[in-house]
């Protein structure tokens, strides 16, 4: 009983499981975006193209508003989301691994961050600095992702602090 309470109760079993809600979570998101391609296409046209904006001359010219560019641009978010989930399924069957006492936590730990720095990379760097910043989305009331994108970029920085805190050993 007590090794079974140390194993649940440990920072690998918090870990496995964040892997593990995250994994799914982005794993949803991509077939989702599959399976129901045209919902978010018509997000990332609005956002691309600044329709729905002030539409201030200084910053217009930004606008992407060929279809061709902008499907383009939603297939890419596409395979970023799958290559995630993927990186992200792969390090959970690591950390399942590591409680099974068959697998490096190192590697566990290194695929859980690079699955987490992809989630920051879309969400922070594709919907927060480019949508919000330079396509102006936080412009829009109607094709705003601001708060979603915030939303997975905080939930992917909890994965990386915990992954790299240090792991104490039972006295």
């Amino acid at each position: 009983m007590t090794r079974l309470l140390a194993v649940l109760g440990s920072l690998r079993m918090a870990l496995t499981v964040f892997t593990a809600v995250t994994a799914a979570y982005v794993a949803v998101v991509a077939l989702n975006n599959i399976t129901d391609f045209g919902t978010n296409q018509q997000f990332v046209q609005h956002v691309l193209a600044m329709d729905t904006t002030f539409h201030d001359d200084d910053v217009m010219w930004r606008a992407i508003t060929d279809p061709t560019l902008a499907n383009i641009a939603y297939i890419a978010i596409i395979t970023w989301e799958t290559l995630t989930a993927l990186v992200l399924i792969v390090a959970l069957i690591s950390w399942l691994r590591t409680l099974a006492g068959r697998a490096d936590v190192e590697r566990a730990r290194r695929l859980s961050t690079v699955g987490w720095l992809m989630v920051i990379v879309l969400f922070g760097g594709g919907f927060i600095a480019i949508g919000g910043e330079w396509f102006v989305m936080w412009q829009s009331k109607t094709w705003n992702g601001l708060q979603p994108a915030l939303q997975n970029v905080l939930i992917a920085s909890v994965g990386l602090v915990l992954a790299h805190l240090p792991e104490r050993t039972a006295e």
